[in-house]
């Protein structure tokens, strides 16, 4: 079975999965406008208000994704008792479970208005985006509450993605009791997307991090400079203890350190002209985790979720993937690689492994 086959093999066996998406919820509103004209009170533009929308972020998009590609899903979070909150579980995916979220008077939905403008007949641009309540204050029976109803979520699942966006439900002490908790029955996969605190947890399955949150971590500068990519992506790798870890690098494709194993370079799929990344990097980690929820090397992972984030970029908003479209990513990719020259071939090959 060559790679193509068994990515699509992958694709197949997705379907009816039990993932449990752990963590933080953001309510990622949207809000279309057309350009009317420029405001006579201070130079800036006036929109005239076209429609609006409330889609799920963070582990909500994580999760909508994973449902999306086949997965069933049990999404432990809290959410407010708020309209963002009330408007985001509706957009829920109905594969979904919802009796994991804890629904609290005392906590704000995270709220990250986008306002995009445009012409009639041109494609609409984020021009601000505005965010509330994405500090929330996390009270010690919020927490309790939260923290009961992930050990439920992660029982007799097949793998576990935590979504960690500094809401300080997440926490170190909290992971590795939910560890313990889903590998109860025997080892399964748990997944890390950490935004700030790559550094803090240590022992887990796979972590995601983008360049950026890697040079923020470690105090570099990575670029176009394959050497410190390296050696920042060795030390992160010793630091954390993971068992791999796939470093996404937006228009640079992404890289693959394992332990005791050459580095995999992944080329992007798809055109660099891109849509939006809103949302891209949950994509990735929910390809990813239903991927090795099914018993895929990380390699294979690593590709498939590159196809995913290649497909999701090219749409705008917090946007999810289909199995079809990840089906026909795969092909198109195994299709162009028939048909590249032999020397185009074996230059991808070595850079593919560093």
């Amino acid at each position: 079975m060559d790679l193509a086959e068994a990515q699509l093999a992958l694709v197949d066996v997705m379907a009816g999965r039990r993932i449990a998406v752990v963590g933080d919820v953001v309510a990622d509103e949207f809000i279309y406008g057309q350009v009317a004209r420029v405001s006579r009170e201070a130079p800036v533009l006036i929109l005239e208000f076209d429609s609006t929308e409330v889609l799920p972020g963070g582990a909500g998009n994580a999760a909508n994704n994973v449902a999306a590609l086949g997965g069933r899903v049990a999404l432990a979070a809290v959410v407010g008792q708020d309209e963002p909150g009330r408007r985001m579980i509706r957009a829920l995916h109905p594969r979904i479970d919802r009796s994991r979220l804890v629904r609290t008077s005392t906590h704000e939905t995270p709220l990250k208005t986008r306002i995009l403008a445009g012409g009639i007949h041109s494609a609409k641009q984020q021009v601000v985006r505005v965010d509330r309540g994405v500090r929330p204050v996390i009270t010690p029976a919020v927490r309790t509450a939260f923290e009961a109803t992930s050990l439920l979520a992660v029982h007799d699942c097949d793998a576990v993605l935590v979504s960690d966006y500094g809401h300080g439900l997440v926490t170190p002490a909290f992971l590795r009791r939910l560890k313990v908790a889903a590998c109860a029955d025997g080892p399964v996969p748990v997944l890390l997307d950490s935004r700030y605190r790559l550094l803090d947890y240590r022992g887990l399955t796979l972590s995601a991090p983008n360049e950026s949150e890697v040079e923020a971590a470690l105090g570099v500068r990575i670029n176009d400079d394959l050497t410190i990519l390296e050696r920042a992506g060795r030390e992160l790798l010793t630091r954390t203890k993971v068992g791999a870890l796939l470093v996404t690098r937006g228009s640079r494709g992404m890289a693959l350190f394992q332990p005791g194993e050459r580095t995999i370079h992944i080329p992007i799929h798809g055109s660099d002209e891109i849509a939006d990344v809103t949302g891209a990097g949950d994509t990735v980690m929910a390809t990813l985790t239903l991927a090795l929820a099914c018993g895929a090397s990380f390699e294979q992972a690593a590709r498939l979720a590159n196809y995913a984030g290649g497909i999701v970029v090219m749409k705008r908003g917090t946007a999810t993937i289909s199995a079809d479209e990840l089906r026909a990513a795969v092909r198109a990719g195994a299709a162009r690689e028939a048909v590249a020259p032999p020397a185009a071939r074996t230059r991808r090959k070595a850079a593919r492994r560093g």
